[in-house]
């Protein structure tokens, strides 16, 4: 039998090894994330929706890393108003039982739950460029991958505060895999202007321990004020004009925040499609001028952290639950 060179089996065995190391490292580093811009709907929609992202958007100064689901001044909107219209969205599911089937199982649930689990999230505007997992519809049935979506797109967060469902197309959002590295990916698709891997934020949800976020605290488009939304309401709870919250600073980069989003020419969508602004009293300024004092926690139907579940399975999708007002069509 013939001697085998102990130093020469270790070093090619060491070789291999390394090899193999670096493949599964880039392998997971190199992740490709799908860019998509406000206005777009991306691949694969269940239900194109328009007029639900903000084109005209001041942009968050924080952004990139993790950031809490529940921060004050994460997320954004319209006073009074919302962006997203979930009963078109339970309306087009309960029309379409292939979608429902395959749009219920990305979040775990039946399909004659959907209008409970929907009826229970809040609109809001992302005010970061966010990943997500995205879950597209194609060949009858559900897909997933990596995507980030650009600040100003409109969507609908959980009770912990973490986005579920894209607006301008329907598709459900999960939280994006840990082992994804959004300065080392490749992105794909239509980019924006100051678009930079080192801005992309990862949401943390609300510790589930801690209970429900009983109310959002949100931004204004042109982040001159902010006021609270209560959860699982559609703006007409929405408390009156605050101050901008604490996080709220001055751009690290020395840029002017809120000039990184296209203009509605080139975003695709019509110029008049934005969300309403905030009502003015023919200067500029909001109605009701900021106090600067603390506005008290709207009260919430249900007791915060109390677990909810949707309606019983009757093999079809149950009413979504009344508002106290109707939504802002889209």
């Amino acid at each position: 039998m013939p001697k085998i060179n102990s130093r020469l089996y270790l070093a090619v065995f060491t070789g291999w090894v390394l090899i193999g190391t670096l493949v599964t490292g880039c392998g997971e580093a190199e992740a490709t994330i799908t860019r998509l811009a406000v206005g777009t709907p991306g691949p694969d929609p269940y239900s194109p929706m328009s007029g639900t992202d903000e084109v005209r958007l001041t942009a968050r100064a924080q952004a990139g890393g993790t950031t809490d689901g529940d921060s004050p001044g994460l997320y954004g909107g319209t006073r009074r108003a919302a962006s997203c219209d979930p009963a078109k969205l339970v309306e087009f599911l309960r029309s379409d039982p292939a979608k429902a089937q395959a749009w219920a199982a990305v979040h775990g649930i039946k399909p004659a739950e959907i209008a409970g689990f929907v009826g229970r999230l809040t609109p809001v505007l992302l005010r970061t460029d966010t990943l997500v997992t995205n879950h597209g519809f194609r060949n009858g049935k559900a897909t997933a991958a990596p995507a980030v979506l650009q600040a100003g797109m409109g969507v609908l967060v959980n009770e912990y505060g973490f986005p579920v469902v894209k607006c301008n197309c329907g598709n459900p959002l999960t939280e994006p895999e840990k082992k994804i590295s959004t300065g080392d990916a490749k992105y794909t698709g239509q980019s924006w202007p100051r678009f930079t891997k080192g801005k992309v934020t990862k949401i943390k949800p609300r510790e589930a321990s801690r209970g429900a976020v009983p109310v959002f605290v949100l931004v204004d488009p042109e982040a001159k004020i902010g006021f609270d939304r209560p959860r699982a309401t559609l703006g007409t709870l929405d408390g009156p004009p605050a101050t901008l919250p604490a996080t709220e600073t001055t751009d690290p980069s020395g840029g002017v925040p809120g000039t990184d989003l296209p203009t509605p020419s080139d975003s695709g969508m019509p110029a008049d499609s934005s969300s309403p602004g905030v009502p003015t009293d023919g200067t500029g300024g909001p109605t009701d001028e900021p106090t600067g004092e603390p506005t008290p926690e709207p009260e919430v139907p249900g007791t915060p952290g109390a677990q909810q579940s949707g309606p019983e399975p009757t093999g079809e999708i149950s009413a979504a639950p009344e508002q106290s007002a109707p939504p802002v069509s889209s």
